[in-house]
């Protein structure tokens, strides 16, 4: 029976961590945490996706006991600036499609053609960000939604996927878990890693510290960052670079100050393309999270600072700004003998669709489900190691589309990303997709957090991938789709009246 486990890092990875481990095990295994006063989290991993909702039900957390501590916003979605070209946007939004007549309406849209504006045709969520709506009402219920029937019914997960995910200050959040799993019982170590030892088999036997000497454990868990102490540079397992299909590989950060009473808050990311990669808008309760994410074959260190300052504005003068660079690909497995590597020491893409803390949270979820007992059955290990990859290279698929799929091609960075290679099988879906949209058969075939619907959102909002609806629909009385269409307009108009301004409702919850 395994009864210690020893995480190596703290930040947003190792506290999510224990904090999911304490909840899941309680007092039937110690969890230690070890980490060092002197490394400093990368910390800009301030929006979620849709799922970490799972994450704070698991540890029985309710928003207003964690969202006042850590700044957070709600966040429904992404809104795309400039991919198209110049002045165009576009949400992606938490929200499934509904369907008419058993074809998407996404579908009927390729169809009717109602509007240039296809996220506000076929989704509410896109309606509700731009006119910075809290996703709750002042009493805490989720928002409804008004059916062409009349009768009002709650928005649940089921019809619209997870209605939202969240923005929050990830060092805040780190802090968070940190109180929360050492209350129940992990203990928290402060002290430098200066050596690792390793038995005969050449599994990690114990950690030696600087000050607390040797700390054993049974399972080790990696949350070292890009450094990857224990799997990579101790145990050697190799890492798989994404650099040739994603080429983004360095970030600059700012944290700039604002006054969200005046200006409001709008519940999405905003990733607004540049000459040489984007820019990420995070808005949080009192300040923005900004950030340049590029390529360095296309630009400077210096030259991107000056880009995000000059798009941040005047309130970024005197900032200090946090360069990052990136490793983007993962570990060939990230679980190695008695290792397990979870957040960016498992693998990393690059922050475009914030799945950054998705993969930390499925890395520990995927631990859970398959934990060994004293056995260590290998196949445990290879279940783990292939679900992970599987869903880290579905996401890098993902994230290649929306470079390849993006319309815009007014300089060299934009113009090379329609001719890099592609991961395996995305040629043949994307041929596939131009004949017949994406559907759940026909997406990537792992789970990896997104449906067919986001593929649609991606290729309808990106304009460069030319899609045709079925022609069958040509043939079918296309009554039902009109009036879904002005339904959800008729919804949408509702929804804004009715739900108070995201800044209010975060206000009323502080």
């Amino acid at each position: 029976m395994l009864k210690k486990i020893v995480i190596v890092g703290g930040g947003t990875a190792g506290w999510m961590s224990a904090a999911y481990l304490r909840a899941a095990f309680g007092d039937r295994i110690s969890v230690t945490v070890v980490e060092s006063r002197r490394i400093t989290t990368i910390g800009v991993g301030e929006a979620t996706f849709s799922t970490i909702r799972h994450f704070f039900d698991y540890l029985g957390l309710a928003e207003h006991e964690w969202m006042p501590s850590c700044n957070a916003t709600y966040k429904l979605g992404i809104r795309f600036e400039n991919w198209r070209e110049k002045g165009h946007t576009f949400y992606h939004p938490f929200e499934r499609l509904r369907v008419v007549d058993g074809f998407p309406l996404t579908d009927w849209w390729l169809h009717q053609r109602p509007s240039d504006r296809f996220d506000q045709d076929v989704f509410l969520m896109s309606s509700i960000c731009d006119a910075k709506r809290s996703p709750r009402h002042l009493d805490g219920t989720l928002f409804e939604r008004e059916p062409a029937g009349g009768e009002r019914t709650t928005l649940s997960e089921q019809n619209t996927q997870f209605p939202y995910a969240y923005h929050f200050d990830a060092s805040l959040l780190a802090d968070f878990l940190a109180r929360y799993a050492t209350g129940r019982g992990a203990r928290h170590v402060r002290d430098d890693v200066v050596d690792v030892a390793r038995d005969a088999r050449g599994w990690i036997d114990h950690l030696v510290t600087r000050e607390h000497g040797a700390i054993d454990g049974d399972l080790f868990v990696d949350c070292t960052g890009f450094r990857g102490l224990l799997l990579n540079k101790t145990l050697g397992e190799p890492f798989v670079s994404f650099q040739e299909t994603l080429p983004n590989d360095s970030a600059v950060a700012l944290r700039v100050p604002a006054d969200m009473e005046r200006g409001g808050i709008r519940p999405c990311t905003t990733a607004t393309a540049q000459d040489a990669g984007w820019i990420w808008t995070i808005p949080l309760y009192g300040r923005v999270g900004t950030g340049y994410v590029y390529a360095s074959d296309y630009t400077t260190p210096e030259e991107a600072e000056r880009a995000l300052r000059e798009f941040a504005g005047p309130r970024a003068a005197d900032l200090e700004a946090n360069h990052i660079r990136m490793r983007i690909g993962r570990s060939r497995n990230s679980w190695v003998g008695n290792c397990v590597a979870i957040g960016l020491a498992s693998g990393f893409v690059e922050p475009l669709e914030s799945t950054g803390i998705f993969f930390i949270q499925q890395g520990i979820e995927e631990l859970v489900k398959h934990f060994p007992d004293a056995g260590w059955d290998p196949g445990l290990r290879e279940s783990y190691n292939r679900t992970v990859a599987n869903a880290i290279d579905g996401v890098r698929e993902f994230l290649v589309l929306h470079y390849r799929g993006a319309a815009r091609s007014d300089n060299a960075y934009w113009r090379d990303a329609k001719t890099r290679s592609l991961p395996d099988g995305l040629a043949e879906r994307i041929e596939r997709w131009k004949s017949k949209p994406p559907t759940e058969e026909t997406a990537y075939p792992h789970y990896h957090g997104f449906e067919s619907y986001s593929y649609l959102a991606m290729l309808l909002g990106l304009g460069g991938v030319p899609l045709k609806p079925p022609g069958a629909l040509s043939l079918m009385d296309g009554t039902r789709a009109v009036k879904e269409f002005a339904a959800i307009k008729d919804e949408a108009q509702e929804l804004v009246k009715r739900l108070p301004g995201h800044w209010e409702y975060l206000a009323h919850m502080h």
